[in-house]
């Protein structure tokens, strides 16, 4: 039983560590609440049960036909879809209100579209175990709930709308700070990361003027985010929105009374539309509303509203390796997906990747391709950023050890370190065996030791030293986990000369 501000909740203990599930730090978002900044929970008599998951944002469900279904499925997670979402769910190893652990939020991966702090990966129970720390996973808004830009529509009391999703993580901070101690917490030792879709929300809250003094270190695991979606482009993505569903642009009040079921199949009908077009999806995504976010994360520089927080950045080898088609690739096909990557300096693109490692997949080296120009490059520039602006000191990491499951197939695969930094072994990526206990052990002891005192060095592992732009130090997690300088530097620059894409968040 815990006393918190808003009043008496109870949980379970097991093992030694107490969890409460669907605390919620909001109130419900239907109706009236309905794209706005999230409302205060009203305080309760009584004892209130912290025993079962709240509901999730709705989302669409995963697509199945995909070769990756397996590996990202965001919508088999505890409970069911709803607008009760605001809510978080917390492990401890102690109730004693003057202990004063270290606190570790995860945000969730799902880009801005899916995904819930329910989900198996987001597990705190062997965290709040083996880092002696108060684990925290928070649920929040997701994809035209959480993100529909409104302002230009709907007045004053919807000029944020396009980032409320991102508002209610700031909310679940503020909880966080009004409460944690209760549940033998310390208030001013909070780290947040999240890997894929929660390293964005991470980039994204570092350019916050809300969220500062909420959190003290910060995680970007694969989902370094430089840019946030403009307001002129999300204004066309509400107003194929609204067309859709017949509303005038003033009429925002019916579009609160709307189910929310209409509205999420809405808009999965136009993502859709899209696909079946041969375009990306239009999704909804944190808007640079120049109120609640102000600019982009990380561009054209690190923002100086979080100069003092000190960060962890990181890519993994495969990333791209769940999205290939296929892994019966030839190494014919393998030319003509360099081809289309890089023009006539395909021949030599590939002879790089091949030299390499000669002994791997076609398949994987076009992952890797991929992986290098999208989601490595944008984890050194935020970290250069971070390192140029001479504030809090950032480490960097890449991980290559790869994956045992299906055959070891997808190689060091996008996802790949989520279970480990909570310190599960029971994840579909790498399971109960000896190299991925040992992988867990020296990641999640980062973690610990960075919640602890915003250093990740410990003596599970070698000398880490902070990333500088002129050394590139870099932590490489594999079997023989090591640091080096600036490594694969050739493939970042051969990706400069031939131009990348941004990074893609899960």
């Amino acid at each position: 039983m815990v006393d918190t501000a808003q009043g008496k909740l109870r949980g379970t203990n097991t093992g030694g560590v107490a969890i409460f599930k669907g605390v919620r730090y909001g109130a419900p978002t239907g109706g009236a609440n309905r794209f706005r900044p999230p409302q205060p929970v009203e305080p309760w008599a009584g004892i209130r049960d912290a025993l079962a998951y709240s509901e999730v944002s709705p989302q669409v469900p995963g697509d199945r036909r995909h070769d990756y279904a397996d590996l990202i499925m965001f919508d088999l997670q505890p409970s069911g879809p709803g607008e009760d979402c605001l809510s978080l769910n917390l492990w401890t190893p102690t109730l004693d209100a003057t202990a004063k652990k270290p606190v570790i939020v995860v945000l969730h991966g799902g880009g801005f579209y899916g995904g819930s702090g329910n989900s198996t990966g987001m597990d705190g129970e062997q965290m709040a175990r083996f880092a002696d720390s108060v684990v925290i996973a928070v649920t929040h808004r997701l994809g035209a709930f959480g993100f529909l830009h409104l302002a230009e529509f709907a007045g004053e009391d919807f000029a944020t709308s396009g980032t409320v999703g991102m508002q209610d993580i700031v909310a679940a901070l503020r909880w966080v700070r009004e409460n944690v101690a209760q549940f033998g917490g310390d208030p001013d030792r909070v780290l947040v990361f999240g890997q894929s879709g929660g390293g964005a929300k991470t980039s994204t809250l570092m350019a916050m003027p809300g969220a500062r003094g909420l959190f003290h270190r910060a995680g970007v695991m694969s989902g370094s985010a430089l840019k946030m979606m403009p307001a002129e482009m999300a204004r066309a993505n509400a107003r194929r929105l609204l067309d859709a569903l017949e509303i005038g642009p003033g009429d925002v009040r019916r579009l609160q009374q709307v189910p929310w079921q209409t509205l999420l199949e809405t808009q999965a009908t136009l993502e859709a539309a899209d696909r079946a077009r041969g375009e990306a999806p239009r999704s909804f995504a944190p808007v640079v509303d120049g109120i609640t976010l102000p600019r982009h994360p990380f561009f054209p520089d690190a923002p100086d509203v979080s100069r003092d927080v000190p960060m962890i950045i990181s890519s993994a080898l495969d990333e791209r390796a769940y999205r290939m088609p296929a892994n019966a690739m030839t190494q014919e096909q393998l030319l003509g997906f360099a081809r289309r990557r890089a023009g006539d300096r395909a021949q030599e693109v590939v002879a790089m990747y091949r030299e390499a490692d000669p002994d791997a997949k076609p398949f994987l080296l076009a992952a890797r391709m991929d992986s290098d120009r999208s989601f490595f490059k944008a984890a050194f520039t935020q970290a250069e950023l971070k390192a140029r602006q001479g504030g809090a000191p950032v480490w960097k990491y890449l991980w290559t050890w790869p994956s045992p499951a299906w055959g070891g197939r997808y190689g060091a695969v996008h996802g790949i370190d989520v279970a480990p930094s909570l310190h599960n072994i029971r994840s579909a990526l790498n399971g109960p065996n000896a190299g991925s206990l040992a992988m867990a052990d020296r990641i999640a002891s980062a973690w610990d030791s960075f919640a602890e005192k915003g250093d990740p060095n410990n003596p599970r592992l070698p000398d880490w030293p902070a990333y500088t732009s002129d050394r590139r130090a870099t932590l490489i997690l594999d079997t023989d986990t090591r640091v080096e300088d600036d490594p694969r530097a050739e493939f970042r620059t051969l990706w400069e000369e031939v131009g990348g894409s941004e990074a893609e968040s899960e």
